[in-house]
């Protein structure tokens, strides 16, 4: 190897080596606390069995409740709910701050508050997304995924032994710890690359979400989505069955999933639908709805959007394992544990090769 090439190989291996190692620690916490988010929705639901375990009204009903809770001093923290369904039927408000709390979707009554500094899976979600610290930490969480996805196609290069003993080199050794680090370290990183890729790939474009759907609707020539119109403020109350019957009656084969309320100066309600065929749980299409008259005076359809679009809508799902079935999702929980044990295997090859030349000096 001539000398330019070997400085340029060992560069890599210094800069693998000690991105492995300080911005590699984030990585592996981040995936690990995805692992666990994957399940999320099973452990709150056997968390409160009191909240899973009620019938589901009709939509008249849940609109008189949500008339309810918005009159009430906890509803009036909600910048948005979603709807109940079979898993969940109850009201479910999504507070600025993080927080949670869920209405009973007969009465309107308040059954549950969840802290996001108090709950161990809305912390555990505030670090996956944002590291604790808002869009400073989803900025900073987006340079360690991108530094992820370098380590892990720079470990494959510094790997590749040739086409013909490929195979061979990933044979795993026990003996001496050198070795046996190294090859482990290795075998992972080769075998898993491919769900490592996509899954640490997919959770890049989420912190890049904007520029990444925007960046891919100018690839394919797709115009950026319309934005809902605004409708004059009312001062009168939402009679919200009327609003939540015209939305099932707009589009009766698609399923309500969320509710986001009037920005300020506005009356139009913006409703996600989940269309038939959408990956997303909560759907990407939606309906404008003039809170004033409680008709539908807009929306937009997912399902014929372009391939830009419809690949900017796949990802968190592929990512959140929302489609798949238990076989994906088991997949992905078990890509999540990888990037700590490459940690790991890393830091212990590098201790033992360490200490070998350290004894080899003293000889």
């Amino acid at each position: 190897m001539s000398p330019r090439p070997r400085r340029v190989r060992t560069a890599l291996k210094t800069l693998h080596l000690w991105l492995g190692l300080s911005l590699g620690i984030l990585l592996a916490l981040v995936a690990l606390t995805g692992s666990v988010l994957l399940w999320e929705a099973p452990l709150f639901r056997a968390a409160h069995p009191e909240l899973a375990d009620r019938p589901l009204p009709d939509l008249a009903t849940q609109g008189r409740a949500l008339h309810e809770i918005l009159a009430s001093a906890e509803g009036g923290k909600a910048r948005g709910f979603s709807f109940p369904d079979a898993d969940l039927p109850v009201w479910e408000a999504l507070e600025r701050g993080g927080d949670r709390s869920y209405f009973d979707a007969q009465t309107g009554r308040l059954l549950a508050h969840r802290s996001k500094s108090g709950d161990v899976l809305l912390t555990l979600l505030d670090w996956h997304t944002h590291l604790l610290s808002g869009a400073v930490g989803e900025t900073v969480l987006g340079v360690v995924a991108c530094a992820g996805l370098f380590m892990l196609l720079s470990g494959v290069w510094l790997y590749w032994p040739g086409r013909q003993r490929a195979l061979k080199h990933l044979r795993p050794h026990t003996n001496p710890p050198v070795l046996r680090w190294a090859s482990l370290h290795r075998f992972i990183g080769v075998v898993a690359l491919p769900l490592l890729v996509v899954m640490i790939g997919t959770g890049t474009t989420m912190a890049y979400r904007g520029a990444v759907r925007s960046g891919l609707a100018a690839a394919f020539g797709e115009a950026p989505p319309a934005r809902p119109p605004k409708t004059p403020a009312t001062q009168a109350a939402i009679d919200w069955p009327a609003v939540l019957l015209a939305a099932h009656a707009a589009v009766p084969d698609a399923e309500l999933t969320r509710l986001t309320l009037p920005a300020k100066g506005s009356g139009t309600l913006v409703l996600r639908i989940r269309r038939p065929g959408e990956w997303n749980l909560a759907g990407r299409s939606s309906l404008w709805i003039d809170s004033a008259t409680a008709t539908v005076i807009g929306g937009d359809d997912a399902t014929k959007l372009g391939p830009g679009g419809r690949l900017a809508n796949a990802l968190f799902p592929i990512h959140s394992a929302a489609v798949g079935g238990l076989a994906w999702r088991i997949a992905a929980c078990l890509t999540g544990v990888l990037p700590a044990f490459l940690l790991v295997t890393g830091f212990l090859f590098w201790r033992a090769r360490t200490r070998r030349r350290s004894s080899t000096a003293m000889q």
